[in-house]
């Protein structure tokens, strides 16, 4: 860490000040830069590359402080103890009792909690929030659609990026650094319990708002959702819908017969056009007009009203199960 400490600031040291002084300092480059970048290139390659260092071992580290300067910046009143032991894995405690036996610590110290429950409790709590909010945020949006989505929220992925930029990462006690993905999405289900036991669950529906719900944001939902067979569902929606058998049209085509060959295809119901879509033959833009309609009658377009994240609910119309 201080070699590579040391080749930054050599390389600040030689950098230019600006745009206006640049060819000057080249002119006046110092002649121990060089051959210093290059001795210190070799040190790195000989020693490898080097494992990343968690800040938990620089000398000026207070976990406490870190704790609380966490909650505050999510503007949260979390019980210290309850969210240390929302940043305790189940493997390091068994590692520190394991350590404290060594060293003839007596069975009452022991004891060392880890977030196993607060997550558990994390993610009934996740789930049930973010179902509710789908269903009120896209009311059209048939249950399967709306699942697909809650579980793309719901994913290890989402939860881990959440997680690593609410700043995180560093107060995980594990055996693993840097975190695993995993660990990174159990620490967030286990922050929402002890954000639960220690301010109410109120206030843990709106953190998994602001901070999960959120990454809907500017999102193409149709990445998210592809609806399977979708002229199949389109005539189930329009048979719910009384809107009339969908009937695909052919509008144009160009390059027949050739690789190039392009088919413009539209959908109408009740003489309505429903959608359009293109492809390289019938069956793929009959397919692209059936998604274009769904997304019409789902309000799933890009040009669809942004999502509300000020929106509340109440405890009551969230099911906990």
């Amino acid at each position: 860490m201080s070699l590579l400490r040391s080749i930054a600031g050599v390389i600040a040291l030689a950098r230019p000040i600006n745009s206006a002084t640049t060819v000057q300092t080249r002119r006046h480059f110092k002649r121990w830069v060089s051959p210093t970048l290059r001795e210190l290139a070799h040190r790195v390659k000989k020693q490898g590359v080097q494992k990343p260092e968690p800040r938990s071992g620089f000398v000026e580290w207070n976990y406490r402080s870190e704790l609380f300067a966490f909650g505050k910046r999510l503007n949260e009143d979390f019980q210290l103890p309850l969210l240390q032991t929302a940043f305790t894995q189940r493997t390091y405690a068994h590692q520190e009792q394991e350590r404290q036996r060594k060293l003839g610590i007596a069975e009452a110290d022991l004891q060392m909690g880890d977030n196993s429950q607060l997550a558990t409790k994390g993610v009934h709590i996740a789930k049930a929030y973010i179902e509710a909010y789908l269903q009120n945020a896209l009311p059209k949006v048939p249950p399967v659609g709306q699942q697909a989505i809650a579980s793309y929220l719901l994913s290890t992925e989402t939860l881990a990026h959440v997680c690593t930029h609410l700043g995180a990462k560093e107060l995980i006690f594990s055996t693993e650094y840097p975190p695993s993905s995993e660990t990174l999405a159990q620490t967030l289900h286990a922050i929402i319990g002890a954000l639960s036991d220690s301010s109410g669950v109120e206030r843990a529906f709106l953190f998994v708002r602001d901070f999960i719900c959120t990454q809907l944001n500017q999102k193409d939902l149709l990445e998210i959702w592809t609806p399977e067979q979708p002229l199949q569902l389109l005539g189930e929606i329009c048979t719910q819908k009384k809107l009339g058998e969908p009937e695909p049209r052919l509008l144009g085509d160009c390059g027949k017969n050739t690789v190039l060959a392009a088919y413009h295809v539209g959908i109408y119901a009740n003489r309505q056009l429903l959608g359009k879509g293109f492809g390289e033959d019938l069956q793929m833009a009959t397919e692209t007009a059936a998604i274009d309609a769904l997304q019409t009658l789902f309000e799933m377009h890009d040009d669809r009203q942004p999502f509300d994240f000020r929106l509340q609910l109440e405890a009551k119309n969230v099911r906990l199960d």
